[in-house]
């Protein structure tokens, strides 16, 4: 039996949580990707994988999207978010990040690049 790695129940409330209290760049990206919006692909927010809660997920990429603010900045959360990135990696999923910056200040160049990270048809 395939053992279950997206949305384990363990994280459920968790999950819920985070997603009713989405950092600003968080709700501002959601609205570009929430509802098909983006080249017709379905995205998730706030969606566990293992023990990892990713901002975004787009299932028919295998895509994750992960933005970074200030905290990320510290040494030891950015040493984290390596170990996540390639543990993700590991398990088949392509993650990409962005600054909660380029989210406000270059909306299309991040969309654009998102996009850039679907596998073509």
């Amino acid at each position: 039996m395939k053992k279950q790695i997206h949305n384990l129940k363990i994280l459920e409330s968790r999950r819920k949580y985070l997603r009713s209290h989405l950092t600003p760049a968080e709700a501002f990206l959601w609205r570009h990707l929430q509802k098909s919006q983006l080249a017709g692909r379905k995205f998730r927010r706030q969606h566990s994988i293992t023990y990892f809660i990713v901002d975004f997920y787009c299932p028919s990429e295998k895509l994750i999207v992960e933005l970074d603010g200030h905290y990320h900045q510290n040494p030891d959360v950015a040493e984290y978010d390596a170990y996540r990135t390639e543990k993700l990696n590991e398990l088949g999923f392509n993650v990409i990040r962005f600054e909660n910056k380029m989210v406000f200040d270059f909306l299309p160049s991040v969309l654009n690049e998102i996009e850039d990270n679907f596998k073509k048809e």
